[in-house]
């Protein structure tokens, strides 16, 4: 190859080895920053105080109060005792949860309307339907916390109160997404089953839920798995459970204490992790 041809070769090759997006991508990461500075403003962001020598020297002493660990046989048996009363609290919030949401995704789902068969609802099961998901919305939109406090207010301190929040925050989550999943696949089978004079149920029970049953246990166990999670933050506001015991140590000073329900947490927090998955194979 000559001489003058060596430059063009080179261009030839940087125009090659050039990303093409490269414009693209610094113009979205521009924007990204833009858009988020304002946000970073309005919230006080500002996470470079943690390396201040007073932050970092009440960060070292709180670290430093977790050691020694607590672990003498009447406050572990009274650790277990709440592990189980959290891990109930969950399970049975969610199973409370099912059988509101289980009837209103039902009831909220456009597949088995039967009137909507024609194309068109009618009225009056138009309302119902948008009645159903407004309820849905209302119930998901209100988080587990200010239930709980509620339901502290009129049922008392204890797991009573925690079992009721998770139940209604947590239906109005299934429910929405439960019928968001039956919405979304093939529904062929079941119109046909209905046009044959087949029931909204048994279409449910035959077409449905058959294609989707796996979608529908995997989320579900995910939503146990997250009401384990927030069974203990609903403690803190006297609800029972792991959380009502880490508020009050945590009150008391006594970082051992702290440490140790953290660590069963953790443990607690990573087997149920291990249960869904396990779950989920299993029905996948």
């Amino acid at each position: 190859m000559s001489a003058t041809n060596l430059p063009q070769a080179n261009l030839a090759i940087a125009g090659k080895l050039r990303d093409p997006d490269f414009s693209s991508r610094i113009f979205w990461l521009t924007f990204a920053l833009l858009l988020l500075w304002p946000l970073g403003v309005a919230t006080e962001f500002r996470p470079w105080v943690l390396w201040e020598p007073e932050n970092l020297k009440v960060s070292r002493d709180f670290l430093a109060s977790f050691w020694p660990l607590v672990y003498n046989a009447e406050f572990m048996q009274m650790v277990v005792k709440e592990t189980w009363r959290t891990v109930a609290m969950a399970t049975a919030g969610v199973t409370l949860a099912l059988m509101l949401a289980i009837p209103m995704s039902l009831m909220a789902t456009r597949v088995l309307s039967l009137s909507a068969l024609t194309g068109r609802m009618d009225r009056w099961p138009a309302v119902l339907r948008w009645c159903v998901r407004a309820t849905l919305i209302l119930l998901r939109s209100i988080p587990e916390l200010v239930w709980a406090l509620v339901f502290v207010r009129v049922v008392g301190l204890g797991p009573t109160a925690g079992v009721l929040a998770i139940a209604l925050t947590y239906g109005g989550m299934l429910g929405k997404v439960y019928a968001e999943i039956l919405e979304s696949g093939e529904s062929h089978a079941t119109h046909t089953l209905m046009r044959n004079g087949s029931g909204r149920l048994q279409a449910f029970v035959y077409a449905l839920l058959p294609t989707h049953a796996a979608e529908l246990a995997s989320y579900t166990v995910y939503r146990w798995e997250c009401a384990i999670r927030s069974s203990v933050v609903l403690g803190f506001v006297g609800a029972g459970g792991l959380g009502q015991q880490l508020d009050n140590s945590m009150k008391m000073f006594n970082g051992g204490e702290v440490a140790t329900l953290l660590l069963i947490f953790i443990v607690l927090v990573a087997l149920a992790d291990s249960v869904s998955a396990w779950l989920r194979r299993a029905l996948s």
